[in-house]
């Protein structure tokens, strides 16, 4: 299907072939499954043809959503710069000191425990 062709159409015209699309995918997709598909490209066409039709409905829904001039993109993005990037929330001294008391606590526990001698072993 021609995007040209495709902005003729009304918007619901436009669903009415994406949704009679998206059946004929469904069907094709079973018909590959099974070994039954001959015409396997047909598969990528409507795949294509679907994005095609939901692109323009796309637009054709925002330009009806406003009546001016759409923004551009670059317009848009210079905006996004212009906020203030979050800051990170500090990390706590308390996990840094709970790390010190277990490694503190390994080692006290190592030293007080006795020590094996051969007398004891045996």
């Amino acid at each position: 299907m021609k995007p040209a062709d495709i902005r003729a159409m009304t918007i619901d015209q436009i669903d009415d072939e994406v949704l009679k699309l998206k059946k004929e995918h469904f069907n094709l997709r079973f018909q590959r499954a099974s070994g039954q598909l001959e015409n396997t490209a047909r598969v990528r066409e409507v795949r294509r043809d679907i994005a095609r039709l939901k692109t323009v409905a796309r637009s054709k829904h925002r330009g009806s959503a406003k009546s001016g001039p759409a923004k551009s993109s670059s317009t848009e993005a210079g905006s996004a710069k212009s906020r203030p990037a979050k800051s990170r929330p500090a990390k706590s001294s308390r996990a840094k000191s709970s790390r010190a008391k277990s490694s503190r606590a390994k080692s006290s526990r190592a030293k007080s425990r006795p020590a094996k001698t051969a007398a004891a072993k045996s």
